[in-house]
């Protein structure tokens, strides 16, 4: 008696469709598994390697802030920078009956109006002949006064009345006294004026006959 078996080399069609199924999952697998290689889920774009660089406004150091000068103002006190002084004597030389007159010229080389004491009592002549000083004006002043001025930019002040150096060593021992006369003949002398602490650049020479 003869039975309908399928050949033994052929399998059923629902065998085909599992594998082909099987190759079909298998093949999504490898698709799935690069993809998430790829794109690594819960990455930012800005994960990979090490994270972006934040804006330069964020990480540079805050700017130290550089403190400015303060802005000179009119009637403020003068200071060394805008302030000359120069020496002044009446004459380059003088004759041996001649008493030297001495003063002081103020200049304020700034741009505001500033303020310094040019009175008597801030003022110091000094007269010196090489290393050696001579006379000054305060060792035997009397009534020395303080004198408050405001100096304008470009304008010069000078000395309301000549101090005149009776051509005698000064000395705060012997100013109700007889004084020695200092050397003439053609002598060198300098005179240096300081006002309010501020000197003299320069010093002003003359000769005694």
């Amino acid at each position: 008696m003869s039975t309908n078996s399928e050949p033994s080399g052929r399998q059923t069609p629902q065998v085909y469709r599992r594998r082909r199924l099987l190759v079909l999952l298998g093949i999504v697998a490898v698709v799935v598994a690069i993809v998430l290689i790829i794109v690594r889920p819960g990455a930012s774009s800005g994960d990979e390697g090490s994270q972006s660089a934040p804006p330069a406004s964020e990480s540079a150091a805050p700017e130290t802030a550089i403190p400015t000068e303060p802005t000179a103002v009119d009637g403020d006190p003068c200071g060394p920078e805008q302030i000359t002084v120069e020496a002044i004597t009446d004459k380059s030389s003088y004759a041996a009956d001649e008493q030297p007159q001495l003063s002081v010229t103020i200049t304020n080389t700034g741009k505001n109006v500033c303020v310094l004491n040019a009175g008597t009592k801030a003022q110091v002549f000094t007269v010196t002949s090489g290393d050696e000083v001579y006379w000054t004006s305060t060792d035997c002043q009397t009534d020395p006064v303080d004198a408050e001025v405001s100096l304008t930019p470009g304008t010069p002040i000078s000395s309301s009345a000549p101090i005149v150096w009776d051509r005698t060593r000064s000395n705060p021992e012997t100013c109700t006294g007889p004084r020695e006369t200092v050397p003439g003949g053609g002598a060198s002398y300098h005179l240096a004026v300081a006002v309010d602490g501020f000197e003299s650049a320069e010093q002003k020479q003359f000769l005694l006959y």
